[in-house]
């Protein structure tokens, strides 16, 4: 082993000190590398989180510690989704697009929610074991198999998807825990940060020195709106103003950050989930004050400007506990003694919801909103307001569906503090860069299927030099949505209407559609978004034997 003494070596940042020195050290001896310089990867993921709800993006809903990592790191503002829950934690967690992991529709194929990866498609977990790594889950899963048969150690996950206060169904290891009686002061955005941290205090006493990765998955803030008392109190008229007001507010915030360089979206007040129930039966189940479409604050009616603003102040304290959990998990990290050294990204799945739907135990229009006896979505206005100042919403491929913050901190490799970053990335990505953080490498096979190449790119460059690592396109499709970017240019079309043409370096709210004008980049960009989805196709289908039935699943799931 050579030992390496760096006196006096000035450099820009230690993420680059670091890597020298694992290369020097594998180069030398063809040794792994030690378990202390290893670092821990914890990755938080929001459920249905807005692209300005957190403060260090615009918003004005209380975030201490997501602005505290922001300001000890980076945030990126280019960042993409895949649009919705299942088909996001196949690309996070697999490396592939999800339709090449059978994990979102393909016409002719299925797949979607109920979707089977491939053999050959291992989750982050397996990948990082071989380096060392214990792995921990806590929250949602929707992925395809049992969690501890994908790498997890030890897994708490709810599978209850319409009960914040006593789910149903949720597991302990895979084993099923009985349902939470109503009333038992059960939260889940508390009790998944709780089992997180009861992870890492059994990780501390059984394997002190060794590296781990959490993926600490919350609910929040998915409907149905349930929040506690004490934060829905904190958020009681902060938005009488109504969504049209706090579109204006966040956007002047997010021009001021320096995050954004685009004029504020339109609204598009007939776009809204094809599932979302009629207007008149919401009006019916819930109230005169709910509203189906995403129209001027000035067009609702006196009940309905008197309604609505309970519904944000819902969202806003979900998303505010949640800050307050994650502070719980970060202040476990430090006591623990790997704040440092443990590359923190927190992000959200897809853009915030506009969905109207009434599942679980339905609504009960005398109970206090945000109990566990309402169901309650915030709907396509808020839902613009939230993704500020991008247009749609999740399920759609427009930058309201797609665009998430993510924030990295590490502070042990990352010397930036507070810096952003405009290099575009996709969750594709994440596998790349935290194998390659990890000193792990991409399988070559998995239980004798060879693997395919990975989609995506590692972001490591990136956190020392902005603009450093880029793609040949990004690609997009769901429910019928589709959409590519190449370079700066995005073809994107909702549903069967027209494909769209933007130029983001100058309109990322996608605002001014320049089909017209050039017929040639339409036709180009089409062309290239059909190869890739026959790519995708026969990558998602060569294992499948010939007459399987292939089913689509459309139905919303989560």
């Amino acid at each position: 082993m050579i030992r390496l003494v760096f006196c006096g070596l000035k450099h820009r940042n230690f993420l680059l000190l670091v890597r020298v020195a694992f290369t020097i050290c594998l180069v030398s001896d063809g040794a792994t590398l030690t378990a202390a310089a290893k670092p821990n990867i914890v990755i938080i993921l929001a459920d249905d989180m807005g692209y300005s709800d957190a403060g260090c993006y615009g918003g004005e809903i209380e975030t201490p510690n997501l602005d505290r990592l922001a300001k000890n790191g980076l945030r990126f503002t280019s960042f993409y989704n895949t649009a919705r829950c299942w088909s996001s934690r196949a690309a996070l967690l697999t490396g592939y697009y999800a339709q090449q992991v059978r994990r979102d529709e393909l016409p002719g194929i299925g797949g979607g929610a109920n979707g089977k990866r491939p053999a050959w498609a291992s989750l982050l977990p397996a990948m990082l074991r071989p380096a060392g790594y214990h792995s921990y889950h806590s929250g949602k899963w929707h992925v395809d198999g049992p969690v501890l048969a994908s790498g997890f150690e030890h897994s708490y996950c709810i599978t209850d998807f319409d009960r914040h206060f006593n789910p149903r169904q949720h597991t302990l290891d895979d084993q099923p825990l009985a349902p939470v009686k109503p009333g038992s002061g059960y939260y889940s955005t508390t009790a998944i940060a709780q089992h997180a941290i009861d992870m890492l205090t059994s990780h501390q006493a059984a394997y002190r020195g060794q590296p781990f990765f959490l993926y600490l998955a919350f609910l929040s803030p998915h409907f149905p709106l349930h929040a506690l008392p004490e934060d829905i109190k904190r958020y009681q008229d902060r938005y009488l103003a109504g969504w049209d007001t706090l579109r204006e507010e966040r956007f002047e915030r997010l021009k001021k950050l320096g995050i954004i360089n685009c004029s504020l979206s339109h609204l598009d007040a007939d776009v809204i989930p094809w599932w979302n129930l009629p207007e008149t039966e919401l009006q019916e189940k819930i109230g005169p004050g709910e509203v189906g479409q995403a129209v001027p604050w000035t067009a609702l009616t006196d009940e309905q400007r008197k309604f609505q603003p309970t519904k944000m102040t819902l969202h806003a304290a979900m998303i505010h506990r949640m800050d307050l959990e994650i502070g719980r998990v970060l202040d476990q990290l430090k006591n623990m003694g790997v704040l440092n050294n443990t590359v923190i990204l927190f992000l959200s799945d897809n853009g915030a919801s506009a969905e109207e739907i009434i599942r679980g135990d339905g609504h009960d229009r005398n109970a206090a909103p945000g109990s566990a006896g309402t169901f309650l979505s915030i709907g396509p206005g808020w839902s613009s307001a939230a993704n500020t100042p991008f247009r749609l919403h999740k399920s759609w491929v427009h930058e309201g569906g797609i665009s998430t913050p993510l924030i990295v901190q590490w502070p042990d490799g990352v010397a930036a503090r507070g810096e952003l970053r405009h290099n575009p990335g996709h969750l594709i990505d994440l596998a790349p860069t935290i194998l390659e953080l990890a000193g792990a490498k991409w399988p070559e096979t998995v239980h004798g299927h060879a693997v395919p190449p990975p989609p995506g790119k590692s972001l490591v460059p990136v956190f020392t030099h902005d603009d450093s690592v880029a793609h040949d396109y990004f690609w997009w499709f769901h429910d019928g949505n589709r959409a590519i970017r190449v370079g700066d240019w995005k073809l994107v079309a909702d549903h069967k209407k027209p494909f769209e043409l933007y130029d983001l370096s100058t309109d990322r709210c996608e605002s001014h559609d320049l089909a017209a004008q050039h017929p040639d980049k339409v036709k180009e960009l089409e062309e290239a978004w059909t190869r890739h989805m026959e790519e995708f196709r026969k990558l998602a289908t060569e294992d499948l034997p010939s007459g399987e039935p292939r089913k689509s699943d459309r139905a919303p799931k989560d």
